[in-house]
């Protein structure tokens, strides 16, 4: 009896381990420092909902249409852009979030309620830029500890931060994103909503490298 029960256990481990890993959509956030560019945070989402579906493969970030002397003086027109791949490439992977399928609801939410063409794209430079974007983000994959005034214009110190008041609930990455995006495996996915392919912040005068 118990070797029958031993054998049909074994049978169903298999069975178990023989079946495809169940798919999800990864969010990752990302910051990029001083340089040519200004500081700014963005996210990317990569995978397959957990319901099934297309592959998804985009990324998304907001700022000014236009980098003028006009952001220091209150609200401009913004957008929700997507970094082109040397930008990226320059950049800086943090951690990541495996997301449910009403989380990726919330963040595809998010970003059509901040785009130009179907939502709010206001920017302002001290209430509502880059960094707030990513907040809403970060708050709708379900982590905590966002509240940092003093750290809203800063990218980098405010990714650090929430990665340390979420340590276990994120996946570390802290890769330059050449590194990190060469370590992916292919994935032939789509941007679940489109936006314009930019190079956030370019300093006046400045040439981004070329693709």
């Amino acid at each position: 009896m118990i070797q029958r029960l031993v054998g049909t256990f074994s049978a169903l481990l298999l069975l178990v381990t023989a079946l495809p890993a169940q798919a999800a959509v990864t969010i990752t956030f990302w910051n990029r420092d001083f340089g040519i560019y200004f500081p700014h945070a963005f996210f990317t989402l990569r995978g397959t909902p957990d319901r099934g579906g297309p592959a998804v493969d985009g990324s998304y970030g907001f700022t000014a249409q236009s980098v003028s002397p006009a952001l220091l003086f209150g609200n401009v027109k913004g957008r929700v852009e997507t970094p082109k791949l040397a930008y990226m490439q320059g950049s800086h992977a943090r951690f990541a979030v495996t997301l449910t399928d009403a989380e990726y609801d919330a963040i595809l939410r998010l970003i059509a309620g901040w785009s130009e063409k179907t939502g709010d794209s206001t920017y302002n430079l001290g209430k509502r830029n880059c960094v707030h974007f990513v907040r809403e983000a970060l708050r709708a994959s379900g982590l905590e500890g966002l509240d940092h005034p003093k750290l809203m214009k800063k990218p980098t110190s405010f990714l650090s931060a929430v990665q340390s008041a979420n340590a276990g609930h994120v996946i570390v990455i802290d890769k330059i994103g050449k590194e990190y995006l060469a370590s992916l495996p292919p994935i032939d996915g789509v941007r679940p909503i489109d936006a314009p392919v930019s190079d956030p912040g370019t300093m006046k005068g400045k040439k981004p490298p070329a693709e």
